[in-house]
């Protein structure tokens, strides 16, 4: 009785008028619905919808934080929770399942699922969060909660506020999701002709690197040398346009360099070779111990830290993390980058780095995060192919 008044009431509060979303085509057959909240709960939906769909052969929709592009998810807009855009949203998508992240509660949705025997689960659980002043109606947390088969949290502390939320039996304590596995591909014969043409030769990568960066790329890679005479630096302009007027600067400073657009081969004397197309990274991860995450000193890392980390090379960057954030302290959390204040200590950074077994435990640690959660995605895969089959 409590839940149907904190209900009623809640709904009663929450109602607006509510514009018709524009909405991409359902895709044909069984659909499995993930929401995310919020950027990291994103990208780790956005691996489990690419498993559902490459192991389960089901279509995975995903609403809520749009993943970056290049995950290539298929996502439709969700609305507020009122009952004529809950209506409208699962009219639409006629979802045969539903995986909700973090922990947001939404009590008009979980009915209306319910209502409609769209089993739930809950995943990477942080805590149960309910809309703008839906604390205030009596049972409604813990009667939508009751409705989730399954709610798996990220730890012990996340486990305890869903109990204390009034829920107990269907709470495990499971981990965090695999990140999306960002192995970007190369051609096999280039990156071996390379490796001959480089011989051993230490090597470090500028990705992405802005203009804004250049200099302390430079007076890093240039203190570089008076330490290891063979090193090598590749650089991925942020702008590829920008390649030859680098390549000048550099030249005027007494650096050689060669540009792969001029199909300049890289020679024994070379220091520089600029690399100035953008769809090469998975070759330039590859041969580079070490990389530098251009746009980390100023405007905000520019590339995902993980296409480095997924790839072995040891990551170097500045305190601007950008658009990556969570993932940056992730790495920073199991000590697997090298972080730098500023641009005047890149190159003791780089000093660090040119020692192998600093750079191997580097680069190992970061892989080790890349790769985390895995088991827990499994595990995911399995109850969602169970309830799957159950209906």
């Amino acid at each position: 009785m409590a839940y149907s008044l904190g209900l009623t009431l809640y709904t009663l509060a929450s109602r607006r008028e509510a514009a018709s979303l524009p909405r991409p085509p359902r895709p044909e057959g069984p659909v499995v619905w993930l929401h995310a909240p919020g950027a990291a709960s994103a990208r780790t939906m956005a691996e489990l919808a690419r498993r559902i769909d490459e192991e389960l052969g089901l279509a995975a929709v995903l609403s809520g934080m749009e993943p970056p592009p290049h995950l290539n998810v298929p996502h439709q807009p969700l609305g507020g929770d009122t009952p004529v855009e809950v209506a409208e949203f699962l009219d639409h998508l006629r979802p045969d399942l539903a995986v909700f992240a973090e922990g947001e509660v939404r009590p008009v949705l979980v009915d209306a699922l319910a209502a409609r025997k769209v089993p739930m689960m809950m995943v990477e659980a942080r805590a149960p969060v309910l809309p703008p002043g839906g604390r205030r109606w009596p049972g409604l947390m813990r009667r939508t909660l009751d409705r989730f088969a399954h709610i798996l949290t990220v730890d012990e502390a996340a486990a305890r506020a869903f109990r204390r939320a009034g829920v107990s039996d269907h709470v495990k304590v499971a981990g965090r999701m695999e990140e999306p596995h960002l192995v970007l591909p190369c051609t096999e014969a280039e990156r071996a002709e390379i490796t001959r043409t480089i011989a051993g030769r230490p090597v470090w990568l500028a990705a992405a690197l802005p203009e804004a960066e250049e200099e302390a790329v430079i007076a890093a890679h240039r203190a570089a040398l008076h330490l290891s005479h063979r090193l090598l630096l590749i650089v991925v302009p942020e702008v590829p346009d920008r390649g030859p007027a680098l390549a000048r600067r550099m030249e005027d400073l007494g650096l050689a360099v060669a540009i792969r657009a001029r199909e300049e081969d890289i020679l024994p004397e070379t220091e520089v070779y600029i690399a100035d197309n953008p769809e090469e990274y998975g070759l330039w991860y590859r041969l580079a111990p070490i990389c530098f995450a251009g746009g980390s000193l100023t405007v905000g890392a520019i590339r995902d830290p993980l296409e480095a980390a997924s790839l072995g090379s040891a990551l170097i960057h500045g305190p601007r993390s950008g658009a990556h954030g969570p993932i940056f302290a992730r790495l920073l959390a199991r000590k697997a980058t090298l972080p730098v204040p500023h641009g005047r200590t890149l190159g003791d950074a780089l000093a660090d780095l040119l020692s192998p077994d600093r750079v191997a435990r580097l680069a190992g640690e970061a892989w080790d995060v890349a790769s985390d959660g895995s088991e827990v995605t499994d595990r995911v895969l399995a109850l969602v192919e169970r309830l799957m089959e159950e209906r």
